[in-house]
């Protein structure tokens, strides 16, 4: 072997810890924090938890937990089957009601009450229906083209705060529904 193929060989393999250092060292920083004994986590009041509770069913919650179910590792398709059967058990009010407390805490109540209105529009239907019935891909489908009363709602500054927070908690949320469905699992 040529001397500069071996240097090369060697520091490919010297480097090579330091990458995979490098690549779990932002996940390891990306993880939320968890609450110290200091900061108390207040419950949220009981119009938060309404306000949330209207916008996770105008969001039709109920089919994210389904695609949360999805996504989540079985070790056969028979216990897939299980944990969508007794899923399907469930009914959509209740899970609502179970979602809203810990969403509540990272959703306000005016971002709810614009959300819940904004996905009653036909817009915001349109999009829940290509949201839950697009297939998983690495590329999200392009959203419902809007028309001109449509465009002129998605600009109002209301809503695109609102929808910036609901990004912002996606996955506060996601975790909280997957928190649901292994309570759900274990009933």
């Amino acid at each position: 072997m040529k001397p500069t193929y071996a240097l090369a060989l060697a520091t490919l393999l010297a480097c090579v810890p330091l990458t995979r250092a490098g690549a779990a060292a932002p996940a390891a920083t990306a993880a939320p924090a968890a609450p110290t004994a200091s900061v108390p986590v207040t419950a949220p009041d009981a119009a938060r938890v309404q306000a949330v509770q209207a916008m996770l069913a105008a969001m039709q919650s109920e089919k994210m937990m389904r695609s949360v179910a999805g996504a989540s590792r079985y070790a056969n398709e028979e216990q897939r089957a299980s944990v969508f059967a007794k899923l399907d058990k469930v009914p959509p009010q209740q899970i609502y009601q179970r979602l809203a407390t810990p969403v509540a805490r990272v959703i306000g109540v005016e971002t709810a009450n614009e959300l819940t209105a904004f996905y009653a529009s036909d817009y915001g239907k349109r999009l829940l229906q290509q949201t839950y019935n697009s297939r998983a891909s690495m590329f999200p489908p392009e959203p419902p083209v809007p028309n001109a009363a449509e465009k002129k709602m998605l600009k109002r500054p209301a809503l695109v705060q609102a929808r910036k927070e609901l990004a912002g908690a996606d996955a506060t949320i996601r975790h909280e529904a997957f928190v649901l469905l292994q309570a759900i699992i274990k009933k």
